[in-house]
C-alpha cells in the first residue's frame, strides 16, 4: 500500500511540473508591427456612440469584470503569437453572446483572439448590439 502511494505521489509531482512548464513559443523581439484592420475605425465609432449612458459605463465595469474572472484571453494561447497587443471589439446581442468581432490589426494572434471569443456568453447588456472593446497584451 505505501509502496503505490509513493508511487502515485511521484507520478503526481512529475504531472504537476510538466503542466507548470510554458508551452507557447515566445514572439521574435524584433517583429514587426501587425498590418491594421480598416474595418476597425467603424466599430470603434459605433462604440463611442454608446456614450455618454450611465447603464453602458457600469456595464463596461460588469463585462470587464466577468472577462477577467473567466480569464477568455487565456483561450487558445493567443497572447504567445504576437508581441504586439491588440484590441478586440465584440458585438454582443441582446442575451450577452457573441456575434461577431473585429479586431484593430491583422495577423495570428488577432484571429486567435477572434476565436477565443467566438459565441461566448457575456452577462445581459443594457442594450443590443452592444459594442465591447478589449485590449489585450
Amino acid at each position: 500500500m505505501r509502496k503505490t502511494l509513493l508511487k502515485l505521489s511521484g507520478l503526481a509531482a512529475l504531472i504537476l511540473a510538466a503542466g507548470c512548464q510554458t508551452t507557447g513559443t515566445q514572439p521574435d523581439p524584433n517583429e514587426p508591427a501587425p498590418a491594421a484592420n480598416p474595418a476597425y475605425q467603424s466599430e470603434m465609432s459605433k462604440f463611442n456612440a454608446q456614450f455618454p449612458n450611465a447603464k453602458a459605463t457600469k456595464y463596461e465595469d460588469e463585462s470587464l469584470a466577468f472577462n477577467n474572472a473567466n480569464k477568455l484571453d487565456e483561450k487558445g494561447n493567443c497572447h504567445d503569437k504576437s508581441k504586439w497587443p491588440v484590441v478586440i471589439i465584440l458585438v454582443l446581442d441582446a442575451e450577452g453572446k457573441v456575434t461577431s468581432s473585429t479586431t484593430d490589426v491583422q495577423g495570428a494572434k488577432a484571429a486567435c483572439f477572434v476565436k477565443a471569443y467566438e459565441g461566448v456568453q457575456f452577462p445581459k447588456p443594457p442594450f443590443a448590439p452592444y459594442r465591447k472593446p478589449i485590449r489585450l497584451r
